[in-house]
């Protein structure tokens, strides 16, 4: 079997939990993108958003056509590449005894992954000069998370998906992903109030779709952190 392909998966939550959708990418060995699809999940967590978008992923490729699959969750790649042999030793327990989280999502991508030749590669989100794949991928989950409508090539998109510009902040580069929103939020720094907005400590994603960057001002929307001017904006 000579055939491969290159493929990238994302998920995005809003709020983690919050409103949460899946993305891929489908590439030629060569990299070049040649189809997209993304779908909402209602509310979600993160972690649940990027196991399905994994799934999703196996589901809608060939099992007989090698694929490489690059990913930002280091939780989801080590779910079904390290944790699951000793899920299943352990009845679904993790090492401390706990029912394994997510179960329904990694027996399911277990099935998916058998009998088929994938490979993984973690490569870290939002970078400059980073994985073209995973950006788009990022973008498509965020877009269909903040509209909750699925998207893609299956769907009559004839464009990619354009990647949120990263954003330089004082000599280093920080954005977003879904995870990253709620870290922001929790984390921002309480100094420098001023009419309701504090300086984000972490960078984070708007309920918009736009990223903002460390120490940028932020406010509380309904939705989460994000844009002051994004305050009473819908999402």
């Amino acid at each position: 079997m000579n055939e491969s392909i290159i493929a990238a998966c994302d998920g995005a939550s809003k709020g983690n939990p919050g409103p949460a959708a899946w993305a891929w990418v489908v590439a030629d060995a060569q990299g070049s993108p040649q189809r997209w699809e993304a779908g909402p999940l209602g509310t979600a967590t993160n972690n649940v958003a990027e196991l399905t978008a994994l799934a999703e992923l196996l589901e809608s490729t060939d099992p007989a056509v090698r694929v490489e699959v690059r990913m930002d969750s280091q939780y989801a790649m080590n779910a079904v590449t390290k944790w699951l042999p000793g899920w299943k030793r352990n009845g679904w327990k993790t090492s401390s005894g706990k029912p394994v989280a997510n179960r329904e999502l990694v027996t399911r991508i277990d099935a998916l992954l058998t009998a088929r030749t994938v490979t993984f590669r973690y490569v870290p989100a939002h970078q400059v000069d980073g994985d073209p794949l995973n950006a788009l991928a990022d973008q498509a989950a965020s877009e269909a998370a903040v509209a909750q409508r699925p998207a893609g090539t299956a769907h009559g998109a004839t464009a990619l998906p354009v990647p949120a510009q990263t954003r330089a902040t004082k000599g280093r580069t920080e954005a977003a992903d879904g995870a990253g929103e709620a870290k922001g939020a929790k984390s921002a720094s309480r100094t420098g109030r001023s009419n309701g907005t504090i300086k984000a400590r972490f960078a984070g994603r708007c309920h918009c779709g736009r990223t903002y960057a460390a120490k940028e001002p932020i406010a509380k929307n309904p939705n989460g952190w994000g844009h002051p001017e994004c305050r009473t904006a819908p999402a």
